[in-house]
């Protein structure tokens, strides 16, 4: 008797016939893809301008009158939280970005949750939460791409992932102004595991299109800093590279854990979410009034400017905007977390350059790139982050660095479909 070999998640794909009839097929396809692409770039970057701009006009508000809006989180997360439980309940969570796949391979994001989570971005920041501003945009991103795909109904299985990807992918094209690490982090938290490589050419001509439809036309400038100097490479800088690239994995794997810790615990001991969100508005309100007046209030943009143009920076920095960001979050504001990210990974590596006596500006960059990659569970999108924000110059150190705090994050993400697979998959290609 023969016995069975299974082998785990072993997928078979038959190639489809090569003819001219699917060649053209393809081709009408991806003009398609592309078409909508740039209608997704422009809508994109005049949503992302609307974003930056209201955000910007809030956080001057609040930072010319701290103590008039800081006091009052608890009762902005009252509000937020009873409007989304009283108009979505199906999503009342910090980060409503559903990136799993169901069995139908559709993604279910929800058109009307866009309004709410901007309504709630604004409260989070005008009254101090440590919060980024991602969320908004790039739900708006993913739900159109989502539902043109429906609309256009194409004979290809991949359509609404394809352009679920270029639309997020236009979406933070015009945020962060990173068009290249825009698409890598719309393939790589869309597909796990693999590159949707059908999606990449329509996603940078969003992302491009966004970008530049934001910074040309609504004249909006994103953060760059460019350093044009390069470290004297030597033994103990090797060293302190590699153990700091350790350390933003840790972090990073740090925060994604004690992110999805924290909610547990929060939801253990506050079973009332009015209550817990109040609660924890409470404390974020009094801590962040008594920290330097609201220094550690808001996205945290403002930590990674005095870091990068030579003003004052603490080393302590990076560990009260993780606290704030992971409390903020898990309690149920929004927003996001990307820019939070950004300013713990970018203090963490300036206080590391200052310690040990290597350029605190170079590992601060580092830091702000690496950071992000390990609690997000993506390599290629930080490694560009770098290299578009800081120069291409330092991309050898970006690459070496993201891909050793990718390997000691812990393979957590908070996106859950990003986390590591257990066990191999095996594909085999029938002709």
């Amino acid at each position: 008797m023969k016995k069975k070999i299974i082998i785990p998640h072993l997928k078979v794909v038959e190639q489809p016939k090569k003819s001219l009839k699917n060649h053209i097929l393809n081709i009408t396809h991806i003009i398609i893809f592309c078409v909508c692409a740039s209608l997704f770039g422009i809508a994109a970057g005049l949503f992302d301008s609307f974003i930056i701009k209201t955000v910007m006009l809030v956080t001057d508000i609040r930072v010319k009158y701290p103590f008039y809006f800081i006091p009052f989180l608890p009762l902005a997360g009252l509000l937020i939280y009873f409007v989304f439980d009283r108009f979505c309940k199906e999503n009342t969570g910090s980060m409503p970005l559903d990136f799993s796949d169901e069995k139908d391979k559709k993604l279910k994001i929800k058109l009307r949750l866009v309004p709410f989570v901007t309504f709630g971005t604004w409260l989070t920041q005008l009254c101090g939460g440590s919060a980024g501003t991602e969320n908004a945009v790039v739900q708006a991103g993913g739900t159109v791409g989502s539902l043109v795909s429906r609309r256009l109904n194409l004979k290809n299985k991949n359509t609404d992932k394809i352009l679920t990807i270029t639309g997020i992918s236009a979406a933070l094209g015009g945020l962060l102004g990173t068009p290249i690490a825009s698409v890598f982090f719309a393939v790589e938290v869309i597909s796990p595991g693999y590159i949707e490589v059908s999606a990449l050419l329509p996603a940078l001509i969003g992302a491009v299109c966004s970008e530049v439809v934001s910074d040309n036309i609504t004249g909006i400038e994103k953060f760059t800093f460019i350093n044009e100097q390069l470290p004297e490479i030597n033994v103990y800088f090797i060293v302190i590279l590699c153990a700091s690239a350790i350390l933003f994995g840790i972090f990073g794997g740090m925060f994604t854990f004690f992110y999805k810790k924290t909610k547990k615990l929060l939801t253990s001991f506050f079973p009332n979410p009015y209550i817990r969100i109040f609660s924890v508005g409470a404390v974020l309100s009094i801590s962040s009034l008594f920290l330097y007046s609201g220094r550690y209030s808001g996205t945290g943009i403002n930590i990674v400017n005095v870091i990068f143009n030579g003003g004052e920076s603490y080393y302590w920095d990076f560990i009260i905007i993780f606290v704030f960001s992971v409390l903020t979050a898990s309690a149920g504001y929004q927003g996001g977390v990307f820019i939070p990210l950004f300013a713990i990974g970018a203090s963490l590596g300036a206080a590391i350059g200052t310690v040990f006596n290597v350029p605190a500006v170079m590992f601060a960059a580092l830091g702000y790139a690496a950071v992000f990659g390990a609690a997000t569970n993506t390599l290629l999108a930080p490694i560009f982050i770098g290299a578009e924000i800081f120069g291409y110059k330092y991309i050898p150190y970006f690459f070496a660095v993201c891909i050793i705090s990718y390997t000691f994050n812990g393979g957590d993400s908070i996106y859950t479909a990003r986390s590591k697979m257990t066990s191999p998959q095996i594909m085999i290609i029938k002709k």
